[in-house]
């Protein structure tokens, strides 16, 4: 099992650690929430993703081996419907930017994201997948091992967010003057504070009017207490995966996300996670878990 300590300037990591084994945890959640004949979504790929990186825990997970019907923590209905509701934002996110004619798209800290690969994407359209060098070759690796083939031009860019990602972007053909589609899905917490706002001033200055980008809002900051992650490490510590979510989050006051889009000449939309789960016919959770993330909302913009 993947063991690490706390995050360090410069820090990077694979599938199997630090922030990336937390890539594999969400692509074992659509794993489950992709099996059987009333599955809930269909991502045919994170099954296979996540068997290639191999960390037990995450095997057994989809396997059934780990029963987390009744865990206040770890409910199994729970999670797979809180991943449902995530990803089903999201690709209706991008396919709703795509039927408006955008044909350009940016996937931050891609990880173990196969929209790429899985949704369908209109001719022409370009999708960029940023992420930690590691990350980016396993997958692309793995994905050409199985066959799969990208169902949109796909062009990785193999640059950790830290560092100067918009020049990488552009050396990969990335047009500013045409309307991007963002995403920055599961993102925000793992950046410190200043590095979240330098995140968003890049994407607003690479966007073209008419750019839309998609990510969570959670009003309270500290919402991510030490001790609510404690209790989510030491439970999944008990099936023998040793992570300490409380060293891979950022703490402090940082800005809020819905606030900081608005005053830079974004129109924001944030949907509730409360309303979220009734769109999709599910019984929004009062489990621990949904507890320790706070009033989170999903939030879509688009740039005047």
């Amino acid at each position: 099992m993947t063991a690490d300590t706390g995050r360090t300037e410069g820090d990077t990591w694979d599938l199997a650690s630090s922030v990336g084994a937390t890539a594999t945890m969400v692509a074992a959640s659509r794993a489950v929430a992709s099996q059987g004949p009333d599955a809930l979504l269909d991502d045919p790929y994170a099954d296979p993703l996540v068997r290639a990186v191999g960390l037990d825990v995450f095997v057994r997970v989809i396997d059934g081996k780990i029963d987390f019907e009744d865990d206040a923590l770890l409910n199994r209905q729970a999670r797979i419907h809180q991943m449902t509701v995530r990803t089903r934002f999201f690709d209706d996110f991008f396919l709703d930017a795509t039927k408006a004619g955008i044909k350009q798209a940016v996937i931050l800290a891609s990880g173990l994201d196969t929209r790429a690969y899985r949704l369908p994407w209109p001719s022409g359209t370009v999708v960029y997948e940023i992420d930690q060098p590691q990350v980016i070759a396993f997958k692309t690796d793995t994905l050409a091992g199985l066959g799969a083939a990208p169902s949109a031009e796909r062009r990785t860019v193999a640059i950790d967010l830290r560092d100067d990602w918009p020049a990488a972007l552009a050396d990969a053909g990335f047009d500013v003057t045409q309307p991007t589609a963002w995403s920055a899905e599961g993102l925000l917490p793992y950046l410190p504070p200043e590095a979240q706002d330098r995140l968003f001033d890049h994407i607003t200055a690479l966007s073209a009017p008419g750019s839309r980008v998609a990510t969570e809002h959670v009003p309270d900051p500290n919402a991510f207490t030490n001790e609510r992650l404690q209790q989510i490490s030491d439970r999944w510590r008990s099936f023998g995966f040793n992570l300490n979510a409380a060293d891979l989050f950022y703490q402090g006051e940082r800005s809020v996300v819905v606030d900081y889009l608005a005053t830079h000449d974004w129109q924001v939309t944030a949907h509730s996670a409360k309303e979220l789960y009734a769109r999709n016919g599910f019984e929004f959770p009062s489990d621990e878990m949904t507890a320790a993330f706070g009033d989170m909302s999903y939030v879509a913009a688009t740039l005047n």
